[in-house]
């Protein structure tokens, strides 16, 4: 008799395997609520491209990592208090010395607590790094063009992670309140006061009272221990969704398309070499922190209002903001029986504008060339001589301003005069960014050009041949597949043509200001002077085939 199928028949019984012990049994209790297993098959064999400019990346996330633990050791032995102290510790020369709570606690870590010296260097190397890497990894997306569609939005992450760490650090080493960092956060004071109608007004509510007041160290301390790492921890997770969700950027090469990635899948491969490489950062951080000294507070002494520290600089990443104040004449205007300093004020306006201009250029490189469709291959920086001309032309500017904002220790380690490095640092302002632009746009056409004679006629071998005629000649390799098609693979857009006059009714067209900007930006993206034609493929089959050929 064969049972019929109803609602209420039994199920089949299951043939998955009973779980092996207890772990897995516990993994399957895991799994049936959170979904693990099929989370993990769905990433955990995800495709890396494998290529030593993408560790710059994960140096960030490192370091960042790094921070994080050694933030939270000091944070178990630091005092966020201004309150006033008087100093007997284990450090002779500042016995019986009045100071805050908050320099006192930062000596007994540094001589006090076991290990304490070393984890406040590393956390400070691993800071001065992370920005460094940062800088440098939006530079290498900048130049290969990986901020273009669909990842516009992720070069925003990026950029924010990368404003948040200077200003982090910024906070992090006025913490300590000894002379040095005193000095930069009257700097501060000085730019918020310069700051027209509500200046003094900031000023008060930033410092609990007159400067240098009582609350701006735990302030600081709650903004930079939670605020702001909270908000960056954000941003770094939204960044590594988007990376993948949007598929890694990739080279051009051999079986390389906008639709595929060619490399290692995460696991095991990518992750094994992932690890290796995080312990290998915090060795070479732990490394130089342990040789080299880095913002050694006691040789300063706490922080006086009366006092200025001398060589008083602030870290590499802020110097540029340091050097647009110095490079500024000291114009006043009165207005209205005011006083605005215009010395402090303009530079505290150029300041953000420079930084805007860095994270919206995603969006104006595709407003001005009009191209709206994906990227994933990425551009070598030869062949986008405009933006690399760009990109160059805002890291001239960012050194020249370094120059500005340490012109007291060029005059005096180099025997300088400290007016002429000023005067220098004001007409380079204007000057070197033009000049790098266009050595930088001529450099990139003529690597161009060379690229486009190794695929014509190949590669020199040294070889020299001597022809019936008497002729010495080189002979010439053919390049390989690879290096061909890495050679031509890149595109050549066209720029923006304006519409004709007239319509095809003979009506005059009216364009507006704004499409003839565009059509003349477009033109300097990609017009005539501002990129080598790509060899065609009869040019080579030309060439190649024994005619002109060596």
């Amino acid at each position: 008799m064969t049972a019929s199928s109803t609602s209420g028949a039994a199920k089949p019984a299951s043939t998955r395997a009973k779980p092996a012990n207890k772990a897995e049994s516990a993994a399957d209790w895991v799994d049936g609520r959170l979904g693990l297993y099929t989370l993990a098959r769905a990433n955990l064999r995800k495709i890396f491209p494998d290529h030593w400019s993408f560790m710059l990346g994960e140096i960030c996330l490192y370091t960042f990592i790094i921070i994080i633990l050694t933030g939270v050791y000091l944070t178990l032995f630091f005092t966020p208090s201004m309150g006033e102290t008087v100093y007997h510790g284990s450090y002779a020369p500042l016995q019986g010395i009045r100071m805050s709570e908050a320099y006192a606690s930062t000596l007994d870590i540094s001589f006090e607590v076991r290990g304490g010296l070393l984890i406040r260097q590393i956390h400070h190397w691993a800071a001065l790094v992370f920005v460094a890497a940062m800088l440098v990894h939006m530079m290498r997306v900048f130049f290969t063009g990986a901020f273009r569609k669909p990842r516009e939005v992720n070069w925003l992450f990026g950029f924010l992670l990368l404003f948040l760490g200077m200003f982090d650090g910024f906070m992090g080493y006025s913490l300590p309140d000894d002379l040095l960092s005193g000095t930069g956060i009257r700097f501060m004071e000085g730019a918020v006061l310069a700051v027209p109608l509500v200046g003094t007004y900031l000023q008060m509510f930033l410092f609990g009272g007159e400067f240098p007041g009582t609350d701006i160290v735990p302030r600081f301390f709650t903004i930079h221990v939670l605020l702001i790492p909270g908000v960056m921890l954000g941003l770094l997770v939204a960044h590594l969704i988007l990376v993948f969700y949007h598929k890694h950027t990739q080279w051009a090469g051999p079986g390389k398309t906008e639709k595929n990635v060619v490399g290692m899948p995460l696991m095991p491969v990518y992750m094994a070499k992932a690890g290796g490489f995080f312990f290998l950062v915090f060795g070479i951080i732990a490394m130089v922190s342990a040789i080299a000294t880095i913002n050694p507070i006691w040789a300063y002494g706490p922080y006086r209002p009366d006092q200025v520290s001398t060589d008083a600089q602030p870290d590499w990443y802020m110097g540029f903001s340091e050097g647009l104040i110095r490079i500024m004449p000291g114009w006043e205007i009165g207005l209205w029986g005011h006083t605005l300093n215009l010395g402090v004020f303009v530079p505290l306006m150029i300041f953000p504008l420079v930084l805007v201009a860095i994270a919206v250029y995603p969006f104006i490189e595709s407003w001005v060339t009009g191209d709206k469709r994906e990227h994933h291959i990425l551009d070598r920086p030869r062949n986008a001589p405009v933006r690399t001309g760009l990109g160059a032309a805002w890291i001239s500017l960012y050194l020249v301003l370094l120059i500005g904002g340490g012109n007291d220790l060029f005059a005096t380690h180099l025997h300088l005069s400290i007016n002429d490095i000023t005067y220098f640092v004001r007409v380079g302002f204007f000057v070197v960014p033009v000049i790098t632009f266009f050595v930088t746009k001529r450099w990139c056409l003529g690597l161009q050009r060379r690229d486009k004679d190794k695929v014509l006629h190949g590669r020199e071998t040294g070889v020299i041949k001597r022809l019936p005629h008497g002729e010495f000649v080189e002979i010439h390799a053919q390049l390989p597949a690879g290096k061909l098609h890495t050679y031509t693979a890149h595109e050549q857009p066209q720029p923006l043509e304006l519409p004709d006059e007239v319509d095809e009714n003979g009506v005059k067209r009216k364009v507006g200001v704004i499409a003839k900007t565009r059509a003349k930006l477009s033109q300097g993206f990609y017009g005539e002077g501002n990129q080598i034609p790509k060899p065609t493929a009869e040019e080579h089959h030309e060439i190649t085939s024994g005619h002109g050929h060596h």
